[in-house]
Parts: structure tokens; C-alpha cells; sequence
């Protein structure tokens, strides 16, 4: 996590890469006014706001708390500059904190809004959400009995929400579908796991993370260090899969790529503020063994795991494969407010070593590699995925947290079962076998090169 230098009264203590984007007003006058001229206007304009506000008070058919209009307004506001800059309650920023430790309640769904339609950027695995077949891109017609248009994103995740056990009925319109279909979902508290790891075959291991959280790069030097002592010898290549990855802490992104690369620039951010110019750089140190790598990608991937990818691409440490990213290159700031409420505002854009913006375009493969839709797993197709340039008003290029259950034997027999799930699904991943085939070719090409 990172401070703001001085903002660091008012600024959480890092910054959140989340799915958002800002959007680039163009002014209407033809003339540019003076500072005064500006000044005067925001008062004539916070006049208006609060001759508005009195009328409400005085005259609405029902008495209305001053509280629920402001938080009214402040959302309508943010909403007027992109989809996904936001004004969180005090309950949704104290579960916005929780979130970040990767324990959620609810059925485990990332969703934006496209057009004024609630749809899908990702299920998270192994959630409800996932096991019920819901797809990237999917259109959510109806939350049970409530249509969702034009209903903003708290209040769709506040309706989605609820206890264990209980269930909630989502009507999904899907590319391919004559009509709406009803899924019907079983709430759960969700722990969102975020790395995995399996040995591939001799020598190569494979590296899933499905999410930057606190504990990421924690949770990747376990996971290095697992491969490493069950190959008994040096790794021979890593798949690292960032697909349906949606994204997470910026601290932890470049933490996970500065395993890999040994110095110079990592990821650099631009904005109208001093203090949103940061440039990061890989740290000195102890670095992984410089076998090769193949960084899985696809439409659901976006933010942190695009930096990730993106850094690992320009420094040509890694051969990224798969299909083209989701195209997030815009940084959220959380700020919070005076009554424990907090502001998540987009202050900059990311761009990758090269000097890359990937805003609303993505990280274009190397290799393209569709991932193919299996006859016995239809639900392992992509399916229709959006992107950041189909999000309105994005700006051109220039689920209920709840405390995590305690670990007991419960916990390590699901474990179990979730590491026996991912091997057998490995092995049917056309996408991670294509990229194990590249690491094995790679390495067949060495010992030819040095047999001369």
C-alpha cells in the first residue's frame, strides 16, 4: 500500500487498480474563463444545489433526511464523470477494507455497468456465481423481481447480498440466448483464494492468481517455493495465469512482477496532481531463476494483472499468451471522509515500461490462443467478454463482506478437493497446454542451439 505524500491525512493508506476508467470533458465555451470567472460560477452552481435541497425539504410529499439526499447527490456526481468512480456509505467502505483481505459474502461476482445494464466482467471461481454457469458478459435483466436498469452498482450488489443459505434469482440475457434465463443461486461467505498452484509436469509448474489482494505476494513466494522443493532442481518454465484475474492492490501487482524482473521500471502513473506521478521500480535483491515464462491472459483480465502482464511483456521476460486483455489504465485513489464514509475517485493512468497506455485497448498477446470450448466443460468457453472501450464513458486512449471462517479440517478437505478440481481441469485447458507445449518446446530448442 501507498501514501500520497500529503494527502496522507486523508488518503487510505494505498492505492485500490479497480475496474474504472475517466472520462475527458470537453469544455463548450470558446473562450477560457479567468479563475475568478470559475469561482464564481462553482458558487452560483453550489447556490443552485442548495436552493434545491431547501425545496425538497420544504415541499416533497414525505419528510426526507438531509443525510440520504446528500449521499444522493454526491453519487449522482460521481456517476456524471465515469461507471466506476463511487461514493461508498460508511458500511460500504468498512466492507470495501474487508474486501481487500479477499473474504466475501454473497455470490461471488465482479459486475459493472455497460449501456445502464448490470453486467458480468467475471465470475470469481469457485463461488456460487462460477458453479452456476453466470459468464463474462452476461446481461442481468432482473435481480429476483427487481429489473436492474439504470440501478446502480450499490444497490445491485446490496440486493445480490444476504445470509448463507438463502438463495437469489438472477435473469441473465447471454450472447446466444433466444430469451432471458433464470439462474438460481445459493448466497455463501466466500473466501476468495488468491494463488494456486499445481506442478504441470516434470519441471513446469503453473501459477493461478484470480486476484491482487494484501496477501498476494505472500501467498506467490509459497507457492515458488512449493514448485521449487516438489521439482527437487530448478524450475524448467511457469505458466502464470492471469485470465478472469480482475484486478486488485497496485502494491501487490508490483511486488508479483518485480519477482521476475531484475531492475529498471515496472509501472509509472500520470495525473493532473503532483502526487499521482509515482513511478515504480523493481527492487534489488534476490530474484527468481531466469527460466521462461508464458503469462496466460484473456477479456477478464484487467488493472493490476494488465500491469503485471504488461511489465513482464516489455522487459521480454515473458511471452504473454491467450487473447487480448480488458484495457483498464486507470488508478483509483480511496479518500476518506469525515464521517466514515469514502470516495473512490480515478486520479491517473498506468502505463507499462514501454510507455504503453493500454486504456480502453488492452495487452495484445504474443501468441493468440482461443480458448476453445470443450464437448464434457461448455462452461470453460470465454463466451462474449466486454472491455473497457465498450464501458460508457470511458476515457479514450492518449458481494456482502464477512470475516473469514477459521481454518479447520472442514476447510483443508475443501482445499483438497478445490487442488484435485484445478489439476483435472489443468489437464483440459487448452490454453495451458498450448503454453506448456511453447515451455517445452523452448527448452528442446535450447539443448539444439547448444549441441552446435
Amino acid at each position: 500500500m501507498f501514501t500520497m505524500g500529503s494527502r496522507k491525512k486523508r488518503v487510505l493508506a494505498g492505492l485500490v487498480i479497480a475496474m474504472a476508467t475517466l472520462v475527458i470533458f470537453i469544455g463548450i465555451s470558446s473562450q477560457p474563463r479567468s479563475r475568478a470567472e470559475a469561482k464564481g460560477s462553482d458558487y452560483e452552481s453550489i447556490e443552485l444545489f442548495t436552493d434545491v435541497m431547501a425545496i425538497i425539504k420544504k415541499s416533497y410529499v414525505e419528510e426526507v433526511d438531509t443525510k440520504k439526499l446528500i449521499y444522493g447527490a454526491i453519487n449522482g456526481m460521481l456517476a456524471s464523470l465515469d461507471p466506476h468512480s463511487s461514493f461508498m456509505s460508511p458500511e460500504t467502505y468498512k466492507e470495501m477494507k474487508i474486501d481487500t483481505k479477499g473474504a466475501f459474502g454473497g455470490l461471488g461476482i465482479e459486475i459493472t455497468v455497460k449501456d445502464g445494464i448490470l453486467t458480468v466482467i467475471s465470475p470469481i471461481e469457485d463461488t456460487p456465481a462460477f458453479k452456476a454457469g453466470i459468464k463474462s458478459g452476461d446481461h442481468i435483466f432482473k435481480i429476483d423481481d427487481k429489473f436492474t436498469k439504470d440501478l446502480n452498482i450499490n444497490d445491485a450488489v446490496k440486493r445480490m447480498r444476504g445470509p448463507k443459505g438463502t438463495k437469489v434469482v438472477l435473469t441473465i440475457m447471454r450472447e446466444g440466448f433466444e430469451k432471458p434465463k433464470e439462474f438460481v443461486l445459493t448466497r455463501d461467505i466466500i473466501q476468495v483464494k488468491s494463488v494456486r498452484s499445481r506442478m504441470l509436469d516434470n519441471g513446469y509448474g503453473y501459477v493461478r492468481i484470480a486476484q491482487f489482494q494484501e496477501k498476494t505476494d505472500d501467498d506467490l513466494i509459497k507457492a515458488l517455493k512449493t514448485l521449487q522443493d516438489e521439482a527437487k532442481k530448478p524450475l524448467s518454465g511457469l505458466v502464470l495465469d492471469l485470465r478472469n484475474d480482475p484486478g486488485g492492490l497496485l502494491d501487490q501487482a508490483v511486488r508479483v512482477a518485480d519477482h521476475f524482473v531484475d531492475d529498471g521500471l515496472i509501472v509509472y502513473t500520470e495525473g493532473r496532481e503532483k502526487d499521482a506521478k509515482m513511478q515504480f521500480y523493481a527492487r534489488k535483491g534476490t530474484k527468481e531463476p531466469k527460466y521462461p515464462i508464458v503469462v496466460l491472459i484473456n477479456g477478464g483480465s484487467a488493472s493490476a494483472s494488465e500491469i503485471v502482464a504488461g511489465a513482464l511483456q516489455d522487459h521480454k521476460r515473458a511471452i504473454v499468451m491467450g487473447t487480448q486483455s480488458f484495457g483498464k489504465g486507470s488508478v483509483q485513489t480511496i479518500i476518506p471522509l469525515s464521517d466514515e464514509s469514502g470516495l473512490r475517485l480515478t486520479t491517473a493512468r498506468y502505463f507499462t515500461p514501454n510507455g504503453r497506455s493500454i486504456q480502453a485497448k488492452g495487452i495484445t498477446p504474443d501468441i493468440v490462443v482461443e480458448r476453445l470450448e470443450l464437448p464434457k466443460e461448455p462452461d470453460k468457453k470465454d463466451g462474449f467478454h466486454i472491455s473497457e472501450k465498450d464501458l460508457e464513458n470511458h476515457f479514450e486512449n492518449t458481494s456482502e463482506p464477512a470475516e473469514a471462517p477459521k481454518g479447520d479440517k472442514k476447510d483443508e478437505k475443501k482445499e483438497k478437493q478445490l487442488s484435485t478440481k484445478l489439476e483435472d481441469n489443468l489437464k483440459n485447458d487448452y490454453q495451458v497446454m498450448r503454453a506448456l507445449d511453447l515451455l517445452k518446446g523452448w527448452e528442446i530448442l535450447k539443448k539444439m542451439g547448444s549441441s552446435k
